[in-house]
């Protein structure tokens, strides 16, 4: 009877998600074609209430080297990646959640006056991953799809966006690997007009019987395709799960971050901070559980020929987020070109660490010339408590950091006053 029970649960479930399918296909099929799908309504997020005061709070205590100064930009709920657009008329954020948030700052005072959701007529899972092409195509990186969304800049004012399957539903990663679990996906579009977007695997230390099929879909990796879905390929191998990734300005190399395995101790392994200069580089996991600290699991096993070891090994387990190139001309000489990252926090550790944005120097030929540094921190309290999570890092086009929060829901901003260390 139990058994007849689940079987029927099974079934009820399996046909639910071929009807929201379904229902998904109709509608992106109306958006495509111009027409209303009827939906009116979009979630507007009060950018005065009482939330917001109580992060202002926060902010004070968070350090900053001489000259900086950190605001509260937006309050956007569940805040993580984040795409402003060319134009600089509008940023979309991603979530872990159902929605994208669109950002406007209508004044150019550099403070948010609206934060509603965006494209509200699609049902989306999980797109953390928003970003855009130079020639204002937005891409949002899914769970288990990714779509085009070609003039959102534009048209984001209404419910109805147009929105194009570049690898549709169900066809990212195959369907028995979707999971709960690492599927924060991160889209970026390169110098050579490709987009790259990085593939969690579902795992701590995934089973070797997985390694083919993961290989083949770029699983623990970053893949790359053409801006029509085409010549997909695997670009990447020997990832964990980087959440965060960005172009050298001048070399264009990929560098990306990495999130190392789980459970080792507090001290090991290190995070990652790699550097890609060909398709197809190895770097290491799951032999490597980080830098060069060997997984339990792969011990006994041959190390893959030629795995590129990390540029930076950052503290373990600060779950090391977004990052990006500072390319802007606000802030002083010594920061640009060199990366901002995010440093998540920690959660797999005796004594919590992280919680913070960090800045490496890197010269203009892609060298790495001095330390990982605390640039941005404090929202990790004297009691071991968040107050504060950083999520991503980029930048607007004055120049000033944005970073997102997705525990106070909020984005900061970051600029730079000469004035304010005198």
């Amino acid at each position: 009877m139990k058994k007849t029970v689940l079987a029927m649960g099974v079934a009820a479930g399996a046909m639910a998600i071929t009807a929201a399918h379904a229902q998904e296909a109709t509608t992106l099929e109306k958006l495509g074609s111009f027409q209303s799908t009827g939906t009116t309504e979009h979630i507007v997020i009060d950018q005065n209430s009482s939330s917001a005061d109580a992060i202002r709070n926060t902010l004070q205590r968070i350090e900053l080297p001489d000259g900086f100064e950190i605001d509260l930009y937006a309050l956007v709920p569940d805040a993580r990646h984040m795409a402003v657009g060319p134009q600089g008329v509008v940023m979309f954020v991603g979530t872990r959640k159902s929605e994208v948030w669109a950002v406007t700052d209508r004044d150019k005072d550099r403070v948010a006056d609206e934060v509603k959701n965006f494209a509200p007529s699609l049902t989306k899972a999980i797109p953390n991953g928003p970003c855009f092409s130079p020639d204002g195509v937005l891409y949002i990186a899914e769970q288990n799809r990714l779509l085009a969304y070609p003039a959102a800049e534009f048209f984001y004012e209404s419910p109805d966006v147009v929105a194009v399957p570049v690898i549709p539903g169900g066809e990212l990663i195959p369907e028995e690997f979707v999971s709960y679990n690492h599927t924060a996906r991160v889209c970026d579009v390169g110098p050579d007009g490709k987009l790259y977007v990085s593939l969690g695997q579902p795992y701590n230390v995934p089973p070797k019987e997985h390694l083919e099929t993961f290989n083949e879909y770029g699983m623990g990796g970053i893949i790359r395709l053409n801006q029509d879905g085409s010549n997909r390929e695997v670009y990447t191998y020997g990832v964990r799960n980087s959440v965060g990734h960005d172009f050298h300005p001048t070399t264009g190399n990929l560098w990306f971050t990495d999130n190392q395995v789980d459970g080792m101790g507090d001290n090991i392994p290190p995070g990652e901070i790699n550097r890609q200069t060909e398709k197809g580089q190895n770097f290491g996991f799951p032999w490597y559980g980080g830098g060069n600290v060997r997984t339990n699991e792969y011990m006994e096993e041959e190390i893959p020929a030629d795995v590129v070891d990390p540029v930076v090994e950052n503290v373990a387990h600060a779950a090391d987020l977004g990052m990006m190139f500072y390319t802007g001309n606000m802030f002083p000489k010594a920061y640009q070109g060199g990366i901002f990252s995010a440093q998540h926090g920690s959660w797999n550790r005796t004594e919590p660490i992280g919680a913070r944005v960090m800045f490496t120097p890197v010269d203009a030929e892609g060298n790495v010339t001095g330390e990982t540094v605390p640039f941005a921190e404090g929202w990790l309290d004297e009691n071991g408590e968040y107050l504060g999570r950083p999520v991503a890092v980029t930048q607007l086009r004055d120049g000033s950091l944005l970073v997102s929060d997705d525990l106070a829901g909020a984005i900061y901003r970051i600029s730079y006053n000469p004035m304010a260390s005198e």
